[in-house]
């Protein structure tokens, strides 16, 4: 079987802010490494909210590489938000941002839940109307919303299960990380059956170029296990800085984990 691959632009974002990568180099570094699609972090993608010129050329450059864009990952437009104003501007950043992902025909995007980690009926409810308000407006634009185990209640296996199974059309964006302390074995095999696309979260590398700090192999096994046949995606976040390097590392041990 052929795997497809992905890394998500924030996996170089000191190599962004030091002016070190740009946008063109995120598309030639996907590009020359084998990846399959694009996935952007909204803030490598600003520049699209004002200029149209500037998503024409995001488009093109992406036609160029013969890579497509996959998920656009959006931080500010989370469901929740005690006060009804902020709420409110977080759904609008989050239609904007969707304006953006049809335009780019990214197939997916990344939309927080929000909320404070222990999780009322009331905050749930309002997660869950925020999503069905968006799910739709995405489905006629061709997106299909994602959430992520990111932060707030869906650290906790049993909220982000929760919310997937209330909210027809909500997928899981499963990040190999950002679980409750102690749960990230016991997460994975709850939440695998829900992935629609994955963040392979590593730190640092041992001389044989593991990442003692996450079993990628039972993360894949899992996954494989729970029927997961899409893009096995990337997000690394390297101690030693080196995002290029860590990027690499990581795709050959997902690569090795899935037989490859």
């Amino acid at each position: 079987m052929t795997h497809q691959f992905s890394i998500c632009s924030y996996s170089f974002r000191r190599s962004f802010e030091s002016g070190d990568m740009d946008f063109q180099g995120y598309v030639a570094f996907n590009q020359r490494h084998g990846f399959s699609q694009l996935d952007p972090w909204m803030k490598h993608l600003e520049p699209a909210l004002e200029d149209r010129a500037w998503l024409t050329d995001a488009r093109r450059m992406a036609e160029d590489a013969g890579l497509p864009y996959g998920c656009v990952a959006v931080d500010g437009g989370h469901m929740y938000e005690e006060d009804a104003a902020l709420r409110r501007a977080c759904r609008e950043t989050a239609l904007r941002w969707l304006e953006v992902a049809a335009a780019l025909q990214a197939p997916q995007m990344r939309i927080d839940s929000g909320g404070p980690e222990a999780l009322t009926e009331e905050i749930f409810e309002i997660i869950v109307e925020g999503y069905e308000e968006l799910i739709p407006a995405a489905r006629a634009a061709g997106v299909e919303i994602l959430v992520e185990n990111h932060w707030g209640p869906t650290k906790f296996a049993e909220n982000t299960v929760r919310l997937l199974e209330e909210v027809d059309g909500l997928g899981l964006l499963f990040d190999t990380n950002n679980w409750a302390a102690g749960t990230q074995e016991r997460a994975w095999q709850m939440c695998a059956p829900f992935a629609r696309l994955t963040h392979f979260k590593t730190f640092s590398f041992d001389s044989q170029g593991n990442d003692p700090s996450v079993d990628l192999q039972k993360a894949c096994a899992i996954l494989l296990e729970k029927g997961y046949s899409g893009v096995w995606g990337i997000e690394s976040t390297p101690e030693d800085g080196d995002e290029e390097g860590a990027a690499v590392k990581t795709l050959a041990l997902i690569r090795r984990a899935l037989g490859e």
